[in-house]
């Protein structure tokens, strides 16, 4: 049963959910999270059968090693554990076995990136060392506060002038394919950034396109592509044993079905089977903005703009088709890199994903597919038995593209397009088990149409138009209710920010100066989105 009363009710146990609880029961309040699935995780989740561990979701978490967030949380003391490959990533060039890789070591990066192009090795290593010295207060301005002020001002600092912040914001700002061309001589570079960007789903000509690209490769320079030991579970496992310590109550299988709204204010959350639990202080709700929106809070509420924008203008990132293999033994790559690497694009060169990337932003089913393949065996041994390998892929379909029929082509042309870059491939298949964009989002409805971003993240859905138009905060038109997911910024990414900026919001309201912090900016989101 549960209780009648809670200061706060977080919705989903997501790690942005988890995260949130948290914060508020470290800072005292009374939490009760509630997850509609029978396991916490969201979409950090995975399974065992038969000695075999696969991620179900998400499986590799540069983001979750180096986030500020998650690392203040220490989630080793509470059982996690990060496992790495020999080599965080390698791209593959060519069928012929051509590749450039990630090293544990700057150095050897840079030689794999200058092999054709010795200069390029250099502009890697100033790159990387730029990276460095301005990492803390990047990543601080990225995903901790909003606005991000106080770090911003720090970034400034660390770039030393008012040229060398234009310089960077400028930088920043590049599509991927000019910030290649910028950079480097040869293809390698800008191969390596070219994949990292189609891990999100900005067009790779577009603007930010190469911020993502690029932070993408830092990192797996840096803190590499690591997997949870065990399993991904085993990171939802750590956030929910520190809820726990926290103080926050956790109940699984027991969807919201609602959300209750008096004056302006939230008062409560009804469950599905009936059951209302008065809220005193706040509601946060890790799901999909559509869920929020569209589902959950009572239709007469919705702003006629609010509602507008996300009938006409909200827009998914890609569907995403996942492939999960048994194999009786290690993929059998041309390329020597890619047998020890814990993730492999198979991709070709950045001018090969401009023209993929056009395919997914036309509707085309592009023929030759960007796959992203997670070896898990090769970064955790206990993923699969003695002499076998549990290996993943993941590819992106065109949006409105979301039928099974196509689901299944295209995860028959991503199984042939191992086959030619490591011939044999198939022979090892033990197993396969095709998680279509419907199975994704039955599995988790905040993947709405397969897509697992929790809407794109290009330009126009950004900052202060994520999820739509407003003020870029988790706060909503309703007071004391929060967004707390991926939908919010910074968006994607298994890093807890979001779930942090709603936390921090949720309090700042509650407090002394709330009236002063809460007042204006829900009234000028309410005049944003009448």
């Amino acid at each position: 049963m549960l209780p009648r009363s809670v200061d706060a009710v977080v919705i989903g146990s997501g790690p942005n959910g988890l995260v949130s609880a948290i914060a508020l029961a470290d800072a005292g309040w009374d939490v009760l999270v509630l997850e509609a699935a029978e396991t916490f995780g969201g979409a950090v989740r995975s399974t065992e059968s038969d000695g075999w561990i696969s991620d179900r979701f998400s499986s590799n978490y540069p983001l979750g090693v180096a986030s500020p967030v998650l690392r203040a949380l220490e989630l080793e003391k509470h059982g996690l554990q990060w496992a790495y490959a020999p080599l965080p990533l390698v791209h593959l060039l060519d069928e012929e076995g051509g590749s450039v890789a990630i090293h544990p070591d700057p150095e050897d990066t840079a030689k794999s990136i200058g092999a054709d192009h010795p200069g390029d090795g250099e502009t890697w290593l100033r790159l990387y060392q730029q990276y460095v010295e301005i990492r803390e207060p990047l990543l601080q301005a990225l995903l901790t506060t909003w606005p991000p002020i106080v770090p911003g001002i720090k970034l400034a600092r660390k770039l030393g002038s008012v040229g060398e912040l234009l310089r960077f914001a400028r930088f920043m700002a590049m599509p991927m394919h000019r910030m290649g061309q910028e950079l480097f001589e040869g293809q390698r570079g800008p191969a390596l950034i070219a994949g990292n960007s189609l891990h999100a789903d900005a067009p790779l000509s577009g603007a930010v396109s190469g911020t993502m690209g690029w932070l993408l490769v830092m990192l797996a320079q840096d803190v590499g592509y690591p997997v949870a030991a065990g399993g991904s579970s085993a990171l939802s496992g750590a956030l929910v044993r520190r809820a726990g310590r926290a103080g926050a109550l956790l109940v699984s299988g027991t969807p919201v079905s609602a959300i209750e709204v008096s004056s302006g204010r939230v008062t409560g959350v009804r469950t599905a089977t009936g059951e209302t639990v008065v809220v005193n202080r706040a509601v946060v709700a890790d799901t999909s903005a559509p869920m929020l929106y569209q589902q959950l809070l009572p239709s007469a509420t919705i702003p006629a703009g609010l509602r507008r924008d996300l009938d006409e203008r909200f827009q998914w990132d890609h569907p995403t088709v996942k492939v999960n293999f048994r194999l009786s033994g290690p993929i059998p790559w041309r390329s020597a890199e890619a047998r020890s690497s814990g993730v492999v694009h198979l991709a070709g060169t950045a001018d090969d994903l401009v023209h993929l990337s056009a395919d997914l932003d036309t509707g085309r089913l592009p023929s030759q597919p960007f796959l992203l393949i997670g070896q898990t065996t090769k970064s955790d041994p206990s993923r699969s038995p003695a002499g076998t390998e549990a290996v993943w892929a993941y590819s992106h379909l065109p949006r409105g593209i979301v039928d099974d029929e196509s689901a299944a082509k295209q995860a028959h042309r991503m199984e042939r397009a191992i086959e030619r870059y490591a011939p044999g491939f198939t022979e090892l298949i033990i197993d396969r088990d095709v998680q279509r964009p419907s199975d994704l989002e039955s599995a988790d409805p905040s993947l709405g149409l397969g897509a697992v971003g929790g809407g794109t993240m290009q330009l126009q859905q950004q900052l202060v138009f994520r999820p739509t138009i407003g003020l870029g905060s988790p706060r909503t038109f309703v007071s004391g209710l929060y967004l707390g997911s991926s939908a919010i910024h910074p968006g994607g990414g298994v890093h807890g920010a979001c779930g942090h900026l709603a936390a921090r919001t949720a309090l700042r309201d509650a407090s002394l100066l709330g009236p002063l912090t809460r007042t204006l900016p829900t009234a000028a989101l309410r005049h944003l989105q009448r």
